[in-house]
């Protein structure tokens, strides 16, 4: 810990070298900082960014608290810890978290080495009860994750966080469990989707998928919706990566929005927007329950957009 603390301040002196780092640290420029980083790194990395080299996300509240993701290059997400009452203070909040996440990603213990995978490994084989021999059967979980660190050999924890999002999304989607009753081998599945971003095609992918499990199953998406803001929120106010959370929770919001449908200049009537090849223009018994269950979800999920995952009380001291 004292490494990082000192490479703190030495990304401080760097990034704003006419401040004291002495001073309080949240009462730094953080977002000219962080942006002032990754544009460092990516030309010591002999990498062109075209996007937005850092992006920041207001969630939708109607007012206070208020919450911020930062999204970096790569895809790694954070959110604001504190409880805002602006927010430019939430993203500033936002902004000190990714920075400080950033710099401890760059110190020589968060990348992946062959001593940093054996230790890895004789942690997750105790952790699981099981035999450190499993690593070398990629049949096993621990033979998976064996598997993934090699292939990811000389990376920092964040880029292999990135990919092991990609991987967590399709464990969630039920996409690995579709591949292993293909017989499709881990090493074919890894090889595959190691090389793969998570883009607009595999998020549609996706958001399929979950409408047609709303379809067969009424309030499914509500409740699978309001599991992913409640992690989502916890997983923030720690101070975790967020992206697996937050593209959960993106994905069933997306079914949700598609599988109902606002009419009306007030938007306050929904209809089911599903339509069986067959069926008469007028809604039947069946149809008319659809549709309901269908309102109740999208107002639910409407109401969780504009609430907000803090409690209500003074502004934090953190």
């Amino acid at each position: 810990m004292d490494h990082f603390w000192a490479s703190l301040a030495e990304a401080v002196t760097r990034l704003a070298p006419h401040t004291d780092t002495g001073g309080s640290f949240k009462d730094l420029n953080v977002v000219a900082m962080l942006h002032r980083f990754w544009e460092e790194k990516q030309v010591q990395d002999g990498v062109k960014q075209t996007d937005s080299l850092v992006v920041y996300e207001s969630a939708p509240a109607p007012g206070p608290p208020y919450v911020c993701y930062v999204t970096l290059p790569g895809g790694s997400c954070f959110g604001n810890l504190q409880c805002c009452y602006t927010k430019a203070e939430a993203r500033r909040d936002a902004a000190r978290i990714a920075l400080m996440n950033s710099v401890f990603n760059e110190l020589p213990s968060r990348r992946i080495t062959p001593e940093f995978i054996s230790r890895s490994l004789e942690e997750a084989a105790a952790g699981a009860s099981g035999e450190i021999g499993e690593a070398s059967d990629p049949n096993t979980s621990l033979g998976a994750y064996c598997l993934m660190l090699e292939a990811n050999m000389g990376k920092t924890l964040l880029e292999f966080q990135e990919i092991m999002t990609v991987f967590q999304l399709l464990h969630w989607n039920g996409t690995l469990k579709a591949f292993r009753e293909r017989r499709c081998s881990r090493q074919e599945v890894i090889a595959h989707f190691s090389q793969r971003r998570l883009d607009e095609r595999t998020r549609s992918h996706m958001v399929l998928d979950w409408l047609l499990r709303g379809q067969e199953n009424p309030g499914l998406l509500s409740a699978e919706l309001n599991r992913a803001q409640r992690e989502l929120g916890l997983a923030r106010r720690a101070g975790q990566e967020l992206r697996f959370y937050k593209e959960k929770t993106e994905i069933l919001g997306l079914a949700l929005g598609q599988a109902c449908r606002a009419v009306g200049p007030s938007g306050s009537e929904l209809q089911w927007s599903h339509t069986t090849p067959g069926q008469a223009d007028g809604p039947g018994e069946e149809q008319s329950m659809e549709r309901d269950q269908c309102a109740e979800d999208l107002k639910i999920y409407v109401q969780s957009q504009v609430s907000c995952d803090y409690p209500q009380k003074g502004p934090s001291s953190l």
